[in-house]
């Protein structure tokens, strides 16, 4: 079942920016990060404390048909915020160009966090110089598709 309710658009301009051109297209521009030529889907989730709809586009980390949304936040000290709405609300929705999904996010640990950290590292090779920056373990959420909307 689709995501519903009032969208608020990012305080930060790129991230808005971005949002609007993927949409606005249909996933047909605004598919790679900051024209990096690296691809990125939108997450859309559900804000833990104001219950609005949210949207980044993250890098696109894919394994048979599941996704991963790295909580890197550039090697910040703290999490990005879309990192509490996906543990408050798991039930997200991703958009990898014009498809998109239902989804159920979980934060993964051990041997599967290992193996995803690898596939991220490998599709986005800063992530590793990102841990080296923190002090926090960077969490990894593993979006796995149910239901496709579009």
């Amino acid at each position: 079942m689709p995501l519903e309710g009032e969208y608020v658009p990012s305080s930060a301009k790129w991230v808005r920016d971005q949002v609007e051109l993927y949409e606005r297209s249909g996933g047909t521009e605004g598919t790679t990060l900051m024209d990096t030529g690296l691809p990125v889907v939108i997450l859309t989730n559900v804000g833990a404390s104001s219950g609005k709809l949210r949207k980044t586009p993250v890098m696109r980390v894919e394994h048979d048909g599941k996704y991963l949304a790295v909580a890197s936040k550039g090697g910040a000290p703290e999490h990005p915020s879309w990192y509490a709405n996906l543990l408050s609300n798991p039930h997200v929705e991703i958009q990898d160009g014009p498809r998109k999904w239902d989804a159920q996010a979980r934060e993964i640990d051990g041997q599967e966090r290992a193996e995803w950290w690898d596939r991220a590292v490998e599709a986005f090779p800063n992530y590793a110089e990102y841990q080296t920056k923190t002090d926090r373990l960077i969490p990894l959420f593993l979006i796995e598709p149910q239901t496709e909307i579009s």
